[in-house]
């Protein structure tokens, strides 16, 4: 699998990712060692997780598999925290709570080292120069050796990363992690521009938009979809109105077209946008997966990502 240096660092990644939402809920111990090795016998490196995914039990689940089932040496581990949905506030990006969670993250996984650490989120609660402090002090640690965010707006990106390369001896941001995909496409607005301006690079989550690129919902929530899940049903229903419908209708008739699933279509859309460094997809089995990494051999022909830009345009 092709390796793709994230923004202007020396870090590199697999431009396919391996999310763990669902692992230790959806995605039992089994099923999530089976992914993980088939994801590393591809070729696959960048492993995406959080401190809220559920509840904790996804770094821990990980922590174990980096011991028996694949190598550490061979991943690039990538963990989030500022999201706190049993605290009192919904984030928190103060330097008290950052230190604490990375810590508990790192015990979580069994490591001394994340290669990348996100914020979450934004906190317009906390100033940006305390959050940005507490990435300095996290890094200079060597508790993670990357820095990046997750889910900013594009002048969020710009204050973060601006503040952090006009002084000397600050963290860069070299990641911007946002939801990017045929359903989603808000981040070319401004966050994929102001990433490209300060240097970061883009990782899409659900570059699928949410599973329904695949066109599995064309006639109906399948009932052992996330969209028949009570955690996962309000996720999905965004994606299953009359625009997306016609997307999904359009990705399928490029698909037969190519010979290929909608998955594959879908999936390296969104891979080989400008400014995409890896599409990071959290496949719940391992026969998801596989589908996933059927993408690698599909390169869309320009004439089909035109049609496609057309017909998934706001």
């Amino acid at each position: 699998m092709e390796q793709r240096y994230v923004g202007r660092s020396g870090l590199s990644v697999s431009r396919l990712g391996l999310g763990t939402m669902t692992w230790g809920r959806d995605t039992g111990a089994e099923e999530a060692a089976a992914q993980l090795r088939t994801f590393a016998e591809a070729g696959g490196t960048l492993i995406d997780t959080a401190d809220v995914y559920t509840g904790g039990e996804a770094e821990r689940l990980l922590g174990r598999l980096i011991r028996d089932a694949v190598p550490r040496s061979e991943l690039v581990l990538s963990t989030k925290a500022v999201l706190t949905p049993t605290g009192r506030r919904p984030r928190d990006a103060s330097r008290k709570h950052l230190i604490a969670a990375i810590d508990a993250s790192l015990t979580r996984l069994g490591v001394n080292e994340v290669e990348l650490w996100q914020l979450h989120a934004f906190d317009p609660a906390v100033p940006l120069e305390e959050t940005l402090a507490a990435v300095d002090a996290i890094v200079s640690s060597g508790r993670a050796a990357y820095a990046g965010v997750c889910d900013y707006a594009g002048w969020q990106l710009a204050a973060a990363a601006v503040g952090q390369r006009t002084v000397p001896g600050r963290v860069p941001i070299v990641a911007a992690q946002v939801e990017y995909s045929l359903l989603a496409r808000e981040a070319e607005r401004e966050l994929v521009p102001a990433a490209e301006h300060v240097g970061a690079g883009v990782l899409a989550w659900s570059p699928l938009g949410r599973g329904v690129l695949t066109g599995k919902y064309r006639t109906g929530i399948p009932a052992d979809s996330r969209a028949a899940t009570p955690h996962f049903a309000d996720f999905v229903k965004p994606y299953l109105d009359e625009r997306c419908r016609r997307v999904v209708e359009s990705v399928t008739t490029a698909a037969e077209g190519l010979g290929v699933s909608p998955l594959s279509v879908a999936l390296s859309w969104v891979r080989d946008q400008p400014g995409v460094t890896s599409a990071i997809v959290g496949a719940r089995t391992h026969a998801q997966l596989a589908g996933v990494l059927q993408a690698e051999d599909l390169t869309l022909p320009m004439e089909i990502r035109e049609a496609l830009d057309d017909v998934s345009a706001d």
